[in-house]
């Protein structure tokens, strides 16, 4: 008997037969959609290009927050993370900044609710987490002022439904 475990067997044998193993992706169907007309075709199309134009931050998001919190574990003191911390919001600025100021208002919406997908956690949330209270309220005012909310939670199977399906068949490179 092999001694790797089980999820490492590319096939095993039951009785005289020898039985492949095989993982295959997730296969997603969607029905066809349909416009009711060509006003809502092209707001369709929009939502596309805007999930494709977000989604790639969103998941930066993610990964850097990953990476940040592993680092500030290493850290040995608060005053450390502290410091940490407001180099790394001035190098994300510095970087993302010029890049972020070109989004159109509703693609920085959906960046406030793609970060919530990713993360499981409003962006309020997070930056209060990682800024403190103040900070994360003055963002959210800040916001707020634009019409916008960083504590929009993403409803995959409510009102951002087309949302979610657009992501997934982003993710899969169906469209």
């Amino acid at each position: 008997m092999n001694t790797l475990p089980e999820n490492y067997y590319k096939a095993y044998v039951n009785g005289k037969d020898t039985i492949a193993i095989i993982n295959l992706r997730e296969v997603y169907v969607f029905p066809k959609v349909k416009f009711k007309n060509k006003r809502e075709e092209q707001k369709y199309n929009k939502l596309v290009r805007d999930v494709k134009r977000t989604l790639p931050y969103a998941k930066m998001v993610y990964e850097t927050l990953i990476e940040t919190y592993e680092y500030m574990e290493t850290l040995p003191n608060e005053k450390a993370r502290q410091a940490h911390l407001k180099l790394m919001e001035k190098d994300l600025f510095k970087q993302y900044k010029p890049e972020l100021k070109k989004l159109s208002f509703s693609q920085g919406k959906l960046l406030i609710k793609l970060i919530d997908r990713e993360c499981n956690q409003s962006s309020y949330n997070l930056l209060k987490a990682y800024l403190g209270s103040f900070r994360a309220g003055f963002w959210n005012i800040f916001a707020g002022m634009f019409g916008a909310s960083l504590k929009s939670e993403y409803d995959p199977k409510g009102k951002d439904a087309l949302t979610e399906r657009i992501v997934i068949m982003v993710e899969n490179g169906l469209i």
